[in-house]
Formats: structure tokens, C-alpha cells, sequence
């Protein structure tokens, strides 16, 4: 059956694509570069988990020599600056100036969101390597979008279950106001039944959080649950520690407390939890690989953001490999991409009907190793062969 959709793209409207598309001589093509347009904020408080995506993809592009298939890689890459309106700009630059075959980011969902449709009107697929927003999970699902992370909510459904299973009635919710930060809320009141004290929403970017440490102190809750990426997060747990918090009510969070912020955290963030679909400690030989390549390359940890760009990277490897790395076909390259015929840094996964993962996700640590650098560690499996509640919604027809 062809692919189809239930938002603009029409079945004529493939079609046409496809017959133009094999108008090119599949030879002519094959002599081409693959073309990758890497979306990233490299610039302000989110620069961290950007550098990341484009430093793990590009890990991923020089342990396959540069080439995908028998074709040569071009990788362009470009700063969205956290700005959705910039995104948009320099993305049409990529589909229409560069005639990118596939793009790969970006860390946030609201530029995400703002860059997923002029993409998938070219009929160009995205890869997400880190923001899986709920939106386009569920009845939104584009054939041209795949998420080699998360769906947003399980990572901090993750925290919400450890609430839950550790006895904690009170807990206060902070996040940032956006699309991101909502779906974090979402995931973690999906197993968490008791009370939250409070649910402080403050504008993307800001690094000052004495108003709200003041209301933890004063309401007293069992625990807090955060979401916190990049800046926000680094300036949050230190704050937090200083405050005298951390000793006496639990920091639960996802994407505050991991392999882009703890550079900067350090000591301040020790023993406080998140939640993952992977650590640097996951014992596997792939993954343990990836992290000593990494490390060398970098000279820091590579976190989650590092290692889904990588999986990013070698996913679309194994399209271009399935296909004779002949991309004109939508169809053969989209079911390629949906067997996901490589081996992941995180061991077995495979795709929903809607483009995300079934993976499993675990309790994570922050922790001092012997070498001095700071990881974040597995504590326990907290879900297996986990797949997201939006998929149902998904009318992706293959």
C-alpha cells in the first residue's frame, strides 16, 4: 500500500513526487553525495546538548569512512539558535539551496514542530535524535518523520513510576513553558497518583530559580520532579544544592541531570536521579565502543543526545545500504528506515507504527567516577520493550 498520512500530503500529490523522483537515472544519482542537513542550538544555554547531536553524528560519519552505502557523505550543519522562525530559514536554505535527502534535529520540540512541515512537504525525511513531542506521535504522524530518542512523556513517566513505587504523596512539578515541558508534566502524572503541590511553569531560558526554590522550601513536598535541559538545568541543581534542598527532599528530573549539564554541575548534582533510555555504563560492546571513541574524540562523556545522533546516523546508513543507495523510491527508503537493520548503541529496539521506538528505559544516576569525570549510571530497568499511548492514533498506512 503506498504511504499516506492525515494531514496535507495527498496520495496524488506522492505519487507525482515519486514519478519525479525516478525521472533521475538511479546511476547518475548513486554517483551524488548523500546530502544530510543537521539541525542544532550551538549557540546560548541549549548549546551543550547540540554540540552533542552534531558531535555524534559526526562520530557515526567517520567511523563509517564517510560514506553511507557506496555513496559519499556531505554533512551540513546548522544553528537554529533556539528560534523557530531562524529554524525555518536556514532549514528552506537546506531543501532548497542544498537539495538536502535527509535532515537530522533538532534538540527542542517548539523548533521542531516549527521545521517538521516544510520537511515533510518536500518529501524529506527528519530524524529526530532527541525531541519526541506528542503531537506528532499520535493523529499528526508523518510517514517523513522518524525519532531515533523518545516520545517525550516516557522519559518522565520514568520518574513519575519511581515517585509512585517509593511512597511519595506530595511532590512539586517545574518545567519550562513549552511544548517540551508540558509533555514532560503529561508523562510524569501518567503513573504517579498522588498529589502535585504545585506546577511552576517559567519562560524557556531562565537560568534565575530563587522564586521558585522559595515555594519548595515553604510547601515541603516529598520530592520535585523537573525537566531542565541545557543552561536551565545546570543553573536549577546548583541553585538547588546552595539552597540546602538537596539533602532533605529528592530531585527527580529528565534531561536536567546528565552527560551535557554535569560538566558544569559537577559535585552539585551528585546522587541526584533522571531517567534514560541509556547511560555510559550500559553493558554492551557496541555502546562501551562508542563512549571510549567518543571520550577520545571529545574529551568528554557522551550522553543520550550523543549516542541517538549516532543511531541517527547509522539508521539512515542502513536505508541507504537496503536501497543499492538508490533514494528516489519514498516508499523503499521509508521501509527501510522502518526495519531499523543496524545494530543501536542501546541494544534492541525497533520502530511503532508511528516512527518511535519501543525501547527500554531505566532509573539513572549522577555519579564521580574513578577517572574524575562525572556520568550518570543505571540504577534499575524501570519499563521494557516500552511504546508510547500516542501511537493508537497514528494512521500511517505502509
Amino acid at each position: 500500500m503506498p504511504i499516506s498520512r492525515s494531514s496535507t500530503l495527498t496520495l496524488g500529490a506522492l505519487a507525482g513526487a515519486l514519478t519525479l523522483s525516478s525521472s533521475y537515472p538511479a546511476a547518475a544519482q548513486q554517483d551524488a553525495p548523500i546530502k544530510i542537513g543537521v539541525v542544532a542550538t550551538l549557540s546560548g544555554p541549549g548549546a551543550n546538548v547540540g554540540r552533542q547531536i552534531r558531535d555524534g553524528f559526526n562520530l557515526a560519519i567517520k567511523d563509517l569512512n564517510g560514506k553511507m552505502g557506496n555513496r559519499k557523505v556531505e554533512v551540513f550543519v546548522i544553528d537554529d539558535e533556539l528560534k523557530p522562525d531562524v529554524a525555518v530559514t536556514k532549514v528552506k536554505g537546506l531543501l532548497e539551496r542544498d537539495k538536502v535527502d535527509f535532515v537530522v534535529g533538532p534538540v527542542f520540540g517548539n523548533v521542531l514542530l516549527a521545521i517538521e512541515k516544510p520537511i515533510s512537504a518536500s518529501q524529506v525525511f527528519l530524524i529526530s535524535p532527541n525531541s519526541g513531542p506528542s503531537n506528532l506521535a499520535g493523529k499528526a504522524c508523518s510517514p517523513y518523520f522518524f525519532v531515533t530518542s523518545y516520545q517525550n512523556d516516557q522519559v518522565s513517566q520514568i520518574l513519575g513510576k519511581v515517585a509512585q513505587e517509593r511512597g511519595y504523596k506530595r511532590v512539586y512539578v517545574l518545567v519550562p513553558n513549552y511544548q517540551g515541558g508540558k509533555d514532560a508534566v503529561a508523562g510524569f502524572k501518567t503513573d504517579f497518583k498522588g498529589e502535585v503541590v504545585e506546577e511552576s511553569y517559567v519562560p524557556l531560558n531562565t537560568l534565575d530559580f530563587q522564586s521558585e526554590l522559595s515555594k519548595i522550601a515553604a510547601l515541603n513536598p516529598d520530592a520535585i520532579f523537573t525537566f531542565m535541559p541545557g543552561g536551565m538545568g545546570v543553573n536549577l541543581v546548583k541553585q538547588y544544592r546552595q539552597a540546602g534542598l538537596a539533602d532533605s527532599i529528592p530531585f527527580l528530573s529528565a534531561f536536567t541531570v546528565d552527560e551535557m549539564t554535569l560538566p558544569a554541575q559537577r559535585s552539585a548534582a551528585l546522587g541526584m536521579f533522571g531517567g534514560a533510555n541509556w547511560a555510559p555504563n550500559l553493558d554492551l560492546p557496541q555502546s562501551k565502543q562508542f563512549v571510549s571513541a567518543y571520550e577520545a574524540a571529545y574529551n568528554t562523556v557522551p550522553g543520550a543526545t550523543g549516542f541517538q545522533a549516532y543511531d541517527a546516523a547509522m539508521l539512515i546508513d542502513s536505508a541507504v545500504r537496503a536501497t543499492n543507495g538508490d533514494l528516489s523510491d519514498k516508499k523503499a527508503v521509508r521501509a527501510a528506515l522502518k526495519r531499523a537493520d543496524f545494530k543501536s548503541l542501546r541494544g534492541s529496539f525497533k520502530f511503532n507504527t508511528n516512527g518511535y521506538p519501543i525501547q527500554d528505559f531505566y532509573l539513572v544516576k549522577a555519579a564521580l567516577r574513578p577517572d574524575g569525570k562525572f556520568q550518570t549510571e543505571i540504577v534499575q530497568k524501570i519499563f521494557s520493550n516500552s511504546a508510547d499511548q500516542f501511537a493508537k492514533d497514528c494512521t500511517i498506512n505502509d
